[in-house]
């Protein structure tokens, strides 16, 4: 019996051989859908007439009629990335690692018996499709709204089970069925980048997309900067801060116990005590924050010289002065005499404070008669044990 082409046979055939038995190739399925980058299996069984031995077994990819195929193991296109196994039972099975695209073929089983014009080529043989995975996702979706992912293929896998990631997490409280995703009531926090993957292949998951989530302000709050009591005259800013898709269009400030508005903009400068909230708006809706409380705190301001006065040593509140006596000589003409005075003066502190003060000024004055002004600084002076001190005191 003659070589049989590919062309010339069909899936599951019989045809009777030169020794009265029967060839068949059968093929366990005629179409796989696998992954790119997955491994992928081929089998069958077949049968060959008696006094017949298989000498060589392969696979090939576009059989040609006329034309020899090539062992796919030889193929350059697939070195390193098949193996074939076989058994006593007559089972084949071709091992495909690492599917590329360009693996899209139909791939058939080929035997060579003892027997030189005994050959077999089952045909049509397995047709491989190869697929990735792409999510579609609505483009944008309201809160509120309900909105559906797909995990879509090119081709049809078998029993696959799909895995759904948002960032990177894996989902396990949401409605999947089949390859969709349902979202029953969206949120703000569905917001994200979502890819899927078909369980056991979880490394060859798809390229992610992401989902926009429309949203209305929240967690509207305002800031006080600086905080505490602000001293009347200062600056101090509120700021309107929230997390909003789209972004705020419109900031309103109030204060409370009001019905208009008293500022608009992110940032208010209140110049009275009271308490002000913001109403922060886009194009979904409006939220308003917990009011914060200004307190504005009228303090009077203390003069420099007022400082330095406080600065003083306490020690200041006892002032001596000091003055040499006059010679016996000269009191008798202390009367005709002229009037030296030495005059020191106690060191006056004042604070400025809300309630105005005004602390007594004390004057002390010490007279001596004499005929000529003594040297009171003279360091003889200070030393001589005739010298006469007064001491003077602030009232209290």
């Amino acid at each position: 019996m003659g070589s049989r082409l590919c062309n010339q046979l069909f899936h599951a055939s019989y045809v009777s051989g030169a020794f009265g038995t029967e060839w068949s190739v059968k093929y366990n399925q005629q179409e796989i859908c696998a992954l790119k980058g997955s491994t992928v299996f081929m089998n069958g069984t077949y049968t060959l007439p008696e006094g017949l031995t298989v000498m060589e077994s392969f696979w090939v990819i576009h059989p040609t009629s006329g034309v020899e195929s090539t062992d796919l193991s030889k193929d350059p296109d697939y070195s390193g990335r098949v193996e074939y196994l076989t058994d006593e039972q007559k089972h084949f099975s071709l091992k495909l690692i690492d599917v590329m695209k360009k693996d899209e073929n139909q791939y058939c089983f080929r035997i060579k018996t003892s027997v030189e014009k005994e050959k077999w080529l089952g045909y049509p043989g397995i047709m491989l499709s190869v697929t990735e995975l792409h999510v579609e996702t609505p483009e944008e979706v309201t809160e509120g709204e309900t909105a559906d992912l797909t995990c879509n293929t090119t081709c049809s896998l078998t029993d696959p089970t799909f895995i759904w990631y948002i960032n990177g997490r894996s989902l396990t409280s949401k409605t999947m069925k089949n390859n969709q995703l349902h979202l029953q009531t969206v949120s703000s926090e569905d917001a994200g980048s979502y890819s899927c993957a078909v369980r056991g292949y979880q490394h060859l998951n798809s390229t992610a997309h992401n989902l926009r989530v429309r949203y209305s302000p929240k967690n509207v709050s305002v800031s006080i900067s600086p905080s505490g009591e602000i001293v009347k005259g200062s600056s101090v800013n509120l700021t309107c801060s929230s997390d909003a898709n789209p972004p705020v269009k419109n900031y309103a400030w109030f204060k409370e116990g009001g019905t208009s508005p008293v500022g608009s903009g992110q940032s208010y400068r209140p110049l009275q005590s009271g308490s002000y909230y913001c109403k922060a708006q886009n194009e979904v809706g409006a939220q308003n924050a917990t009011a914060v409380s200004v307190i504005v705190q009228e303090i009077w301001a203390r003069s420099a010289t007022s400082d330095a006065a406080m600065n003083r040593s306490a020690s200041q509140e006892v002032i001596y002065a000091n003055a040499s006596p006059s010679r016996p000589e000269e009191n008798s003409k202390a009367e005709s005499s002229p009037v030296k005075t030495s005059v020191c003066t106690a060191a006056m502190e004042v604070e400025v404070k809300e309630e105005s003060q005004e602390d007594d000024v004390q004057y002390c004055s010490v007279q001596f008669h004499q005929s000529s002004p003594p040297n009171r600084f003279n360091s003889e002076t200070v030393d001589n044990p005739s010298a006469i001190y007064s001491s003077v005191k602030r009232k209290a």
